[in-house]
């Protein structure tokens, strides 16, 4: 059956597979409550009650999104340069590259994080419609008119069709799923799908039939002044063109899990915190009243106390969830592990320090290639020879999974998902700290000692310049 224009196509269907899980664990635990048993599976003869308490209760430990957050943040911790190449109103525009009040750097982070949590996203260098009467560039300039960066989400993302021509593969149709703003109502406004078609030269936005079951049809359509669809794809983990995945998907599904046992964990808490009270050798007619003034009468031999839990499976659950945690923090801090290239021709670099690359720092390059193409396809439609290039902080790789996962555990503390007590335990189980350190006694000692060396603030320097301050005429 031929695809309509609002289906995804089934490349796309193939990597949507993936993307309810990240998207409900990136919701929070909010998100997750929602998907319910997609989730979170009732048990066998589970009450639906009891099911949908303890649903209500269970709470995400945000392991994939503090992730996505610390590793998305590692190219953007320094600021993102244009290079000298770059025109100079392509840099102004690069202040706001998206005519939302993002500049670049805000823009890519954005972008690399959606990167990183999905796969495949991408930027959509976009022009506005201009009257007849702007011809020039003087009009447009006068108008106020220039490109501006759109961020296409991964599920925007429709379907494609490409060709390969002088060794190169290009877009030759792009769908994307958008929506218009209507009015609804006096006072309000609501949001009606769309779907925009995008061809070399040309566009067109298609909308809803009158019926639900009627074809879309065209609500509107262009050209363009340019040979080529000013769409950029950026990828976490490339599969392919336009087709990617996330390098978290792995660390994805262990949130789940720990979702799950999580909740296990605190239901058999619930549980043990209740001691049962037992009658051993009553009858049937016994009559048992609880209280502080009253007496129980029990048939000779027998017995009466209270069981409660043993522990064990609590002891257990708690191991289980901590194993689970430090393979979270391992699955997450190998994108910071430096890795030896792959095999290489004798016509290719053997440099080794570009061989010897984490893949947190082959995706920043692969986003920083995309950022040079997004700045062509600017200059292409201000009629500027080139765009220049743009560079990304990457001197972030760590040597061994110790010193990357050592990185990503600073990252969990500071973002106040754990003690800095279990920092230091955590520290000290991979080595980097002595094992003979208590950890209780060393935050104590660290706050009886004050600020560290360096952090004091001299009252007769200035912050800013580091020079003594002059003395104040008024004060004198």
């Amino acid at each position: 059956m031929a695809l309509k224009v609002q289906d995804q196509s089934p490349e796309v269907e193939a990597m949507a597979a993936n993307w309810p899980v990240a998207e409900a664990l990136l919701g929070g635990t909010a998100a997750m409550r929602a998907a319910g048993k997609a989730y979170l599976p009732q048990w066998p003869n589970e009450e639906p009650e009891s099911y949908k308490t303890r649903l209500g209760v269970a709470t995400l430990f945000p392991a994939f999104g503090r992730t996505i957050g610390v590793m998305s943040g590692k190219p953007f911790s320094k600021q993102l340069t244009l290079a000298d190449d770059v025109p100079a109103k392509i840099k102004t525009w690069c202040d706001d590259a998206d005519q939302q009040g993002n500049n670049l750097h805000t823009f890519s982070a954005g972008v690399m994080a959606e990167a990183l949590g999905f796969g495949l996203c991408g930027v959509l260098v976009d022009y506005p419609q201009v009257g007849e009467d702007v011809k020039t560039q003087a009009d447009e300039k006068k108008a106020g008119v220039r490109p501006y960066l759109v961020f296409v989400r991964h599920a925007q993302i429709l379907g494609w069709k490409s060709q390969r021509a002088a060794g190169a593969t290009r877009l030759t149709q792009l769908r994307i799923a958008e929506t218009k703003e209507v009015p609804d109502g006096e006072f309000g406004v609501k949001e009606e799908p769309r779907v925009r078609v995008l061809e070399p030269g040309k566009w067109a936005v298609y909308m809803p039939g009158a019926k639900k079951e009627d074809e879309w049809v065209l609500e509107t359509a262009g050209t363009t002044t340019l040979d080529v669809i000013p769409f950029v794809p950026l990828y976490g983990k490339k599969l392919g063109f336009m087709c990617g995945v996330s390098p978290l998907l792995d660390l994805a599904h262990l949130n789940v899990k720990h979702w799950q046992s999580q909740s296990d964990q605190d239901t058999i808490l619930h549980v043990a915190r209740v001691p049962i009270l037992a009658m051993i050798g009553a009858d049937d007619s016994s009559n048992l009243t609880v209280g502080a003034s009253t007496a129980v009468r029990l048939p000779l031999n027998a017995d009466m106390k209270f069981v409660e839990h043993t522990g064990a499976a609590i002891s257990a659950g708690e191991t289980s969830l901590e194993k689970l945690e430090a393979q979270m923090v391992q699955t997450g801090a190998e994108l910071l592990v430096i890795k030896p290239g792959e095999q290489k021709s004798a016509t290719q670099s053997n440099n080794d320090a570009e061989a010897n690359k984490s893949d947190l720092q082959r995706i920043t390059e692969n986003v920083e290639d995309g950022l040079d193409q997004v700045l062509q396809l600017m200059a292409m439609w201000a009629k500027e020879p080139q765009g220049g290039s743009a560079n990304l902080f990457k001197d972030f790789g760590a040597g061994s999974l110790s010193d990357a996962s050592a990185q990503l555990i600073l990252g969990l503390q500071q973002g106040g998902l754990i003690t800095k007590e279990t920092a230091l335990r955590e520290y000290q189980r991979r080595g980097t700290l002595a094992a003979d350190i208590d950890p209780e006694t060393e935050l104590e000692a660290v706050a009886e000692e004050g600020p560290a060396l360096g952090t004091m603030e001299d009252p007769n320097i200035d912050p800013v310049t580091g020079l003594p301050k002059k003395p104040d005429p008024a004060a004198a």
